[in-house]
C-alpha cells in the first residue's frame, strides 16, 4: 500500500512511503518471518494440522492488504485474520483429534467470532478518517460506501455482536472454564465499547486515536487477565 499511503496526507509519513524503510527490505523481512512461522509449526509434530494450515493462514493474512481494492468487507477480513488465533491455538494444542470431536469447537469458535467483530468494528471507526480519500481513490471501505454516519452504525452493530459472543462464552462457563470474573470483564468491556463510540461522531473524529488505541488496549488487557485468572484459579 505504499503508493496509496504516500498519496494520503494522513499516512504519508509512514515508514515505507516516507523512505525510512525500503520496500525490498520490508519484503525480505516479511518472507523471513513467514518462513519462521511455518518452521515453528514443526514444534507441534506429530500433530500436522498447524503445518498443513500454515500456508493457507499466511495467504489469508497477506490477502488483507489487497482487500480494500475490491471489497468493502476489508474490515471484516482483518477481523477474521486476527480471529484465526484462538482457532489455530485450539487446533495446535488439541491435536488432530479435534477433527473427530467438532462439538468442542464452540469455545474457540465463539471467541473467534468476538475477535472478528471487535476488530472489524474498531477498524471501521479508524477508517472513517479516510472516507473522502478512499472514495476519491476508488478504494472500498464501509465509510466510503455508507458515509461516516452509516459506518459508525455498522461499527456499533459489530461491537454488539462482539459483546453477545463474549456473553455466550461467559454464560456457558462450565465448558470454557470461565466464570463470574470473566462475566464482570465482559460487562466492563461493554461499557468501554459504549465509551469508545461516545468519543467519535460524524462531525467530530478528532478523538479517533483515543478510541482506537487506548480503549482497545484496555479491553484486551481486561479480557485476557480475567480469562487467565478464571481458567487457572
Amino acid at each position: 500500500d505504499r503508493r496509496i499511503d504516500a498519496a494520503n496526507p494522513r499516512t504519508a509519513t509512514r515508514h515505507i512511503p516516507a523512505g525510512k524503510l525500503s520496500a525490498p527490505a520490508v519484503l525480505s523481512f516479511t518472507v523471513l518471518c513467514g518462513l519462521g512461522f511455518v518452521a515453528a509449526t514443526l514444534l507441534f509434530l506429530p500433530n500436522r494440522l498447524p503445518l498443513f494450515a500454515s500456508i493457507p493462514v499466511l495467504l489469508f493474512l497477506c490477502g488483507y492488504s489487497l482487500a480494500k481494492r475490491f471489497t468493502s468487507s476489508a474490515h471484516l477480513w482483518l477481523g477474521i485474520a486476527l480471529s484465526l488465533s484462538p482457532i489455530c491455538v485450539w487446533a495446535a494444542i488439541r491435536g488432530e483429534g479435534v477433527l473427530q470431536h467438532p462439538g468442542d469447537f464452540w469455545v474457540p469458535g465463539w471467541l473467534a467470532v468476538a475477535v472478528a467483530f471487535w476488530v472489524a468494528g474498531f477498524d471501521i471507526i479508524y477508517s472513517c478518517q479516510d472516507a473522502e480519500f478512499d472514495s476519491a481513490e476508488g478504494l472500498h471501505s464501509v465509510p466510503s460506501r455508507r458515509g461516516v454516519s452509516g459506518a459508525l452504525r455498522v461499527a456499533a452493530i459489530s461491537h454488539v455482536a462482539m459483546i453477545l459472543a463474549l456473553g455466550l462464552l461467559a454464560w456457558t462457563g462450565s465448558a470454557s472454564g470461565l466464570g463470574l470474573l470473566f462475566l464482570i470483564a465482559v460487562l466492563l468491556t461493554a461499557a468501554l465499547v459504549i465509551y469508545q463510540h461516545h468519543l467519535v461522531s460524524p462531525s467530530d473524529l478528532s478523538r479517533v486515536n483515543q478510541a482506537f488505541f487506548h480503549t482497545n488496549a484496555i479491553v484486551s488487557v481486561i479480557l485476557m487477565t480475567a480469562g487467565v485468572i478464571d481458567c487457572f484459579f
